[in-house]
């Protein structure tokens, strides 16, 4: 299930859980002659049930949908408004299940700021109209329900978070992952064009891979896999990204990069990674095969293909070389 469903499923489920609570309070107001309560009741209950229109209407963008900002907003002004005019101590009650309503809506900093405010102002009503005993009470319940849910949307965006960035991300390396690759070439590529600036695309090969494998081991080589990814984190600019495609290879994007820069890029990589004095094998040596984007360069694959041939062109000259393939796939 995507983020934008599971989203949609629980907005609904909110807003109409919601709307039938509300509703039973507006009929028990009804039975007993609570006229005010009752229209109060019922114009909070149609405003939810908006709510949940809103939300089938933009099920699908429900990441950035601004309308429940708006209609919380009026639940709870609605609500301060007729706890201050009313001057019936039980509406206070009222205030618990749209505090939850809130931090279950809202992105979090938006519904706890919302729920803060409504808080501030059943304490201010609370100390006006009830007994010092029973005000502490009340404000001690919607103060734990505040920090409960707060702390369990938290969680859940954190946990939502990690998740994304397990699937976008070389569990071995700490790089994002192929699967991720493709994605961010293609909004660079679209930018490219858009702009007019230049985007080059580097791809590197750890020279004799199999080899180091075979005299360190797995441990080994994944741990040489891991240092030279933080020691290409350390290279490469800012705005620049760095991908794995297998265990021994790594691809860059380096937006903003005419010929001249991503040469000189890839030297500095090959020159520090020749010079550095790896923990496990010592000395270690890469392969780098890079590319410019052409004005007919409109895809993905165009780009990643030459960046792998100008890879292979590097490798028979020998390890520790590096190669370059311009827009028209020739040589230099």
């Amino acid at each position: 299930m995507t983020e934008t469903r599971l989203r949609t499923y629980t907005h609904l489920a909110g807003y109409c859980l919601a709307a039938l609570f509300i509703a039973s309070l507006a009929l028990q107001n009804l039975r007993y002659g609570f006229y005010g309560l009752f229209y109060l009741a019922t114009g909070m209950t149609l405003l939810t049930l908006a709510g949940a229109a809103y939300t089938f209407v933009c099920r699908r963008r429900q990441l950035s949908a601004p309308g429940h900002m708006m209609i919380l907003t009026a639940l709870n002004i609605g609500l301060i408004v007729a706890m201050y005019t009313m001057n019936t101590a039980g509406i206070s009650h009222w205030s618990m299940p749209l505090i939850l309503l809130n931090l279950l809506i809202l992105p979090l900093r938006q519904g706890l700021i919302l729920s803060l405010f409504l808080f501030l102002a059943l304490a201010v009503f609370l100390l006006f109209r009830q007994p010092l005993q029973e005000t502490l009470t009340i404000l001690t319940g919607a103060m734990a329900l505040i920090a409960i849910g707060a702390l369990y949307i938290w969680h859940y965006n954190h946990m939502a978070q990690s998740a994304e960035d397990l699937a976008i991300t070389d569990p071995v390396t700490g790089a994002h992952n192929a699967r991720f690759l493709d994605e961010t070439l293609q909004k660079e590529i679209s930018r490219a064009i858009a702009t007019g600036h230049s985007l080059s695309v580097i791809t590197l090969a750890i020279d004799y891979a199999d080899e180091a494998e075979d005299l360190h081991g797995k441990n080994g080589i994944q741990t040489l896999f891991r240092e030279i990814t933080q020691h290409l984190f350390g290279v490469i600019r800012a705005g620049d990204t760095l991908y794995t495609l297998k265990e021994s290879e790594f691809f860059l994007i380096l937006p903003f990069t005419p010929e001249e820069g991503v040469r000189v890029i890839a030297e500095r990589i090959r020159r520090t990674i020749a010079e550095h004095n790896w923990a496990v094998v010592g000395k270690a040596t890469v392969s780098l095969g890079c590319t410019t984007r052409g004005s007919g360069d409109t895809r993905t694959d165009a780009l990643r293909k030459r960046a792998h041939l100008a890879l292979e062109e590097a490798r028979k000259h020998g390890a520790d070389s590096t190669w370059f393939l311009p827009g028209d796939a020739t040589g230099s």
